[in-house]
């Protein structure tokens, strides 16, 4: 027991506070926390919580770097808490902050409703004509091992707020719909089980698209999960332009159908992509 103690460091994490029912505006607050090789920020959280003011406030949930919901701002830096080891990215005093270009609801807890509100705007999700088929299904829709490739990565985003606070154009921008949507809308633009390519193009086309977008790359460097929303905004720029002037095929074909009866199997099928390499370097290290 005395062995572990000696590996405890005592770090002082400069927490900004904030209760809108009586502050009237922000302030830090220390506290000092020990904290042991391997422990991450929301461990220190929970420790000051625990221990020291049980009024603190942020949001957490799975503790695993799935859920999204602790995102915050470490040292200048949008990181996940749970993802974060506190001596990865501190000597001694670890700046902790809500996520920037959100308004704060409390303490460290971001307001993540205009984010989900502008993601829901882009239409992020399967449109078909055959509404029976999607609402009670029969079979799978038939996709080539490529066509999930080219928007497999940009599916594991966990919403989780990060791109959208280090990007610069959001914070001056509220129109702007940010990498996170933007991303997202992506994703659905490129599916080929998907049908509204032409009323997403639609929308990505207007003063909520991409355009004003001017590849900073500060959302892909801190993702969490090596997303690269970057890319996919700039890819979408590509979709758009080229079917502005024509050229291309994906928009104008129609969705792929169901699986044909020939090609079912009980095993899993030859050449079904892994999950793709990052192309952000670094971008699984909150110490980079």
């Amino acid at each position: 027991m005395s062995n572990e103690n000696e590996k405890l460091q005592n770090f002082i994490f400069r927490v900004r506070r904030f209760d809108p029912g009586k502050d009237s505006e922000p302030y830090y607050e220390d506290f000092v926390v020990p904290c042991g090789p391997g422990m991450v920020v929301l461990d220190g959280l929970w420790y000051i919580k625990e221990h020291l003011d049980p009024t603190l406030s942020w949001r957490s949930s799975c503790r695993m770097g799935v859920c999204g919901s602790c995102g915050m701002l470490l040292n200048g830096k949008p990181h996940l808490a749970c993802h974060t080891q506190v001596r990865d990215i501190s000597k001694d005093i670890l700046l902790v902050a809500p996520l920037p270009n959100f308004n704060i609801v409390r303490d460290l807890v971001p307001d993540l409703a205009p984010m989900l509100e502008k993601h829901r705007k882009l239409n992020t999700r399967i449109i078909r004509e055959d509404i029976e088929e999607v609402l009670e299904p029969t079979d799978q829709y038939w996709q080539d091992p490529e066509d999930l490739t080219a928007y497999l990565q940009f599916a594991y985003c966990i919403k989780c707020g990060c791109c959208m606070a280090a990007c610069p154009t959001l914070a001056t921008d509220d129109v702007y719909s940010g990498p996170m949507p933007l991303t997202q809308g992506y994703r659905y633009l490129i599916d080929t089980r998907d049908g509204a390519f032409r009323e997403r193009a639609k929308l990505l086309s207007s003063e909520i698209g991409p355009w004003r977008c001017h590849y900073a790359g500060e959302c892909s460097a801190v993702c969490p999960k090596g997303v690269d929303p970057a890319r996919a905004i700039q890819l979408m720029k590509r979709e758009l332009v080229w079917d502005l002037v024509k050229l291309g095929k994906r928009r104008h074909q129609k969705p792929v159908g169901l699986l044909p009866k020939e090609n079912r199997a009980t095993e899993r099928r030859e050449g079904i992509a892994e999950a793709p390499e990052f192309t952000i370097e670094g971008a699984t290290s909150p110490a980079e």
